[in-house]
């Protein structure tokens, strides 16, 4: 039986026959979005991991993105779980700098600045949120919902072993 309290790897036979009800709270925790969740599940079984991202890479829904951003804690603020090691790029010399930052952001989008942040640094993240600034409401959503793709594939990466 597959259990959340530690990490779970399985290669792709295991992900290709695990019960539907196991391995969906393992890809919710991958993205919180119930039909990428099922779009995963419904492909199987794949001959390989190329498939199982091909099949992974969806465009989100403004509904979803949302969604989804609530599982997200800011960037710079204490991260646990997968954002954790994600976040890692963030050092404590940023934490000021990013507090300011996701303040602004926030009043002007409405909800938290989400970025892949997996192996990059904490000015690298702050010159991207900078950047993102000059988006439109819309725009940034559509962008935060790639961003959350893109951590998903990641995740998924982890979850899956080629």
């Amino acid at each position: 039986m597959l259990t959340q309290d530690r990490a779970v790897s399985l290669d792709l036979a295991g992900f290709n026959t695990a019960p539907s009800s196991q391995l969906q709270p393992l890809l919710t925790e991958c993205l919180d979005v119930p039909r990428w969740t099922a779009q995963v599940l419904s492909g199987r079984p794949y001959a390989d991991f190329a498939a199982v991202q091909a099949r992974a890479e969806i465009v989100l829904e403004p509904r979803e993105i949302r969604r989804a951003m609530a599982a997200h804690p800011r960037i710079g603020e204490k991260a646990t779980g997968a954002s954790k090691t994600e976040q890692s790029g963030v050092d404590s010399s940023a934490v000021e700098k990013f507090r300011a930052a996701n303040a602004e952001y926030e009043q002007r989008f409405g909800h938290v600045f989400l970025v892949c942040a997996s192996g990059r640094s904490g000015a690298e993240l702050l010159a991207n949120l900078r950047e993102r600034m000059a988006n439109d409401p819309d725009a940034e959503l559509a962008v935060a919902g790639r961003e959350l793709v893109e951590i998903a594939l990641l995740r998924l990466g982890k979850l899956v072993i080629a």
